[in-house]
């Protein structure tokens, strides 16, 4: 996912203690944010009241700001391979390869 000009960061329900375990366990080189109140969830229409646990969908957005597609249907166990697929279909950019001086 690297090659791709992008931000990954994962977002949480859980606390930032939580999280931070979480991350440690799993060696993950990406932040995960938390959002503990469920305030932020909601807009993106993760959670609602009558949930106890947020949907695991992966969100897409733009260097704008946009959101540019929401998969809902993740599955943990091919998901890098469903993320670098949907990347390049919606045409993001990867990053410049650096060039050796000779």
């Amino acid at each position: 996912m690297r090659e791709f000009d992008v931000a990954v960061f994962a977002a949480s329900c859980d606390t930032v203690e939580d999280n931070t375990k979480f991350a440690k366990q799993l060696e993950l080189d990406y932040p995960i944010l938390s959002d503990p109140e469920r305030k932020v969830a909601p807009v993106h229409g993760v959670v609602d009241e009558k949930q106890k646990y947020p949907r695991r969908w992966t969100i897409f957005i733009g260097k704008d700001g946009v959101v540019k597609h929401i998969e809902k249907k993740v599955d943990t166990r091919g998901h890098g391979t469903q993320v670098l697929k949907q990347l390049a279909e919606l045409k993001v950019d990867k990053v410049a390869k650096e060039t050796e001086d000779k």
